[in-house]
């Protein structure tokens, strides 16, 4: 009996850590902790609209686009004789660069060599949106003057050269010289320094190479060198535009 009466004053073990806090004559008490499931990353569709500018998104790219397609429908609808006249007005030959430097440069932008079939339109359509959204409204136009003032004043400057010399006929400082082309070029370069290099090497082969055939078919001479100092001029750039980039997106 003894033995039996010092097992009953044995204290109870204690309970086990996995059943402490449950209430006895309850059952289903061991409810399975839920199961917590990352949430799946979220994938970003191609938004094929960003190619192309907005009035909010790129409002420079939209507003000149604008003022483009107004002076193209002009070129395409009005007299010939208006047509020549405005195009005369603002071309940025000798004469004109002599008498009228900032009117002619500013104005000679505001027109599209060839209208709106021509393929700068497209180009300049992709690259200055892609630009702007890169750089921003303002930078995004310094680089397009810049590079449309230089090579006019680098092109037009030989030509003044080459009538002073007696190379060419005195009616040189009156040939019409206006479009976008310089500035679209010059924009080209500037964006390949922001792009990935499996992007900006082809990009600037592909469009440097159809330069080089345009001069190698010498039909435009002058146009097809101020299109590749163009093109140099926005590869010179890249310090400048990468730090423009940076400032945009910290």
């Amino acid at each position: 009996m003894e033995n039996a009466a010092t097992a009953d004053a044995k204290p109870l073990a204690a309970p086990l850590p996995e059943v402490s806090g449950l209430l006895d004559g309850l059952p289903r008490q061991r409810v399975p902790a839920p199961t917590v499931t990352a949430p799946l990353p979220a994938t970003r569709l191609p938004r094929p609209w960003r190619l192309l500018p907005t009035p909010t998104g790129t409002p420079f790219t939209f507003a000149f686009a604008a003022v483009l397609t107004l002076t193209s429908l002009i070129t395409t609808y009005a007299s010939p004789s208006l047509v020549y006249a405005l195009h005369q007005g603002s071309s940025t030959d000798v004469a004109h660069l002599i008498r009228t430097p900032v009117l002619v440069l500013l104005a000679s932008a505001l027109w599209v060599a060839g209208g709106l079939v021509s393929p700068y339109v497209l180009c300049f359509l992709l690259v200055l949106t892609a630009l702007e959204r890169r750089i921003g409204g303002a930078r995004t136009a310094v680089v397009f003057l810049l590079g449309h003032v230089l090579a006019t004043l680098a092109t037009e400057g030989t030509v003044g050269l080459a009538v002073l010399f007696g190379h060419l006929p005195h009616s040189s400082l009156h040939r019409l010289d206006y479009g976008i082309s310089f500035g679209v070029a010059t924009s080209v370069g500037a964006l390949a320094g922001l792009v990935r290099p499996w992007l900006r090497w082809p990009m600037l082969l592909l469009f440097g190479g159809m330069l080089l055939e345009d001069l190698y078919e010498f039909t435009d001479p002058m146009t097809n060198w101020g299109h590749l100092i163009s093109l140099a001029i926005g590869v010179a750039t890249w310090p400048m535009v990468r730090r423009c980039a940076r400032a945009s997106a910290a």
